[in-house]
């Protein structure tokens, strides 16, 4: 796995520049100490932007966070935009105005957390207590499944990602739900609208020809390897009422979508925000589990530990896995953005 990225990250530091140059270099010089607000459009949207090139970046530095790019000569150093201060992305300048208008004077949540993680998705899981014949996914689940690439197997990390979140809380103002509880009834159960943050970690299925198509996959089966519904699909999230600060999806793909000439990526995102979302974390691809578990537990260190804002707190848990080298490449942390307010 490592070996793979480390191949793949020669020529993507070659692209991130290019499409730097493209894409910012015309305001590079405008930038300063700005924030700099990223409302892509149309394909842009499944570009990580705090990945590419930082515009006129240092010609020379002694951190060894800053690497020369292959290729382009000694002097020019790839420092990812991640590295600039004051970066967010929005999904649309129309997004924000609502969103601003329907939060305006709302008070926070009583609670703190809630955390839905590693559900049951198959009877071949270990924690069902019985053997029982494997039965189909119904045709809609399936269909989005296979554009997604799940297979439904278990997300071994989530329960570690899972209980190293809750330690940073108070238990008194934090639920959680595991397996078999992890379930859609409780992700549709108005309880949920008393905490400020809610964490979901489980697999995002994405269909960006039908987006109503795609959704979160909760616990497939209960404990004794009975069938249930466990698609939280895209109308059930529009129909929510979650007053969060945020909601953390833990997944592949959930910031994909279908895309809306003018209004950008219509998806999972869209649709917490809708249900009243202040904040949304999302993933643009398949990610992966370890190393999404170390980002997870780095930016809520970042966000309840240090109280950043999470803006401030996913930049500088992407910063933390940028300097190590096992976690470097943009694969592992890129792919991670807060939508939403910043």
């Amino acid at each position: 796995r490592d070996s793979r990225h480390s191949r793949l990250s020669v020529g993507f530091r070659r692209s991130a520049t290019q499409l730097s140059d493209l894409l910012l270099g015309p305001v590079a010089d405008q930038l300063g100490e700005r924030r700099l607000i990223i409302v892509s459009h149309g394909a842009l949207n499944y570009i990580p932007f705090a990945a590419l090139t930082r515009p006129n970046p240092p010609t020379t530095s002694t951190e060894d966070s800053l690497l020369a790019i292959p290729g382009e000569g000694s002097d020019r150093l790839y420092a990812p935009l991640v590295t600039a201060p004051r970066v967010a992305d929005l999904a649309s300048a129309s997004t924000l105005a609502v969103l601003r208008r329907d939060i305006a004077n709302r008070p926070p949540a009583p609670r703190a957390l809630a955390v839905l993680a590693d559900p049951i998705f198959s009877v071949k899981d270990e924690r069902i207590s019985r053997q029982v014949p494997v039965p189909s996914l119904p045709p809609e689940l399936e269909r989005s499944a296979r554009e997604s690439g799940v297979l439904f197997d278990r997300i071994p990390f989530t329960r570690q990602e899972a209980d190293r979140i809750l330690d940073l809380v108070d238990a008194t103002q934090a639920t959680k739900a595991f397996g078999s509880e992890a379930s859609r009834e409780l992700a549709l159960d108005p309880q949920l609208r008393n905490y400020r943050i809610l964490h979901f970690a489980t697999h995002g299925l994405l269909n960006s020809s039908s987006p109503e198509l795609s959704g979160l996959a909760f616990s497939l089966v209960d404990e004794q390897g009975n069938p249930k519904n466990g698609f939280l699909r895209l109308h059930d999230i529009f129909n929510l009422e979650l007053p969060a600060e945020l909601v953390v999806l833990s997944a592949c793909q959930t910031g994909l979508g279908e895309l809306i000439r003018g209004e950008g990526t219509v998806g999972l995102p869209r649709g917490f925000l809708y249900a009243g979302a202040k904040r949304v974390v999302v993933s643009l691809w398949n990610v992966d589990d370890q190393g999404t578990a170390e980002l997870m537990t780095d930016f809520y260190r970042q966000l309840l530990a240090a109280g950043q804002s999470p803006t401030a707190a996913m930049r500088a848990a992407q910063l933390q896995m940028w300097s190590q080298p096992e976690w470097r490449s943009p694969y592992y942390w890129a792919a991670f953005t807060v939508q939403g307010e910043w």
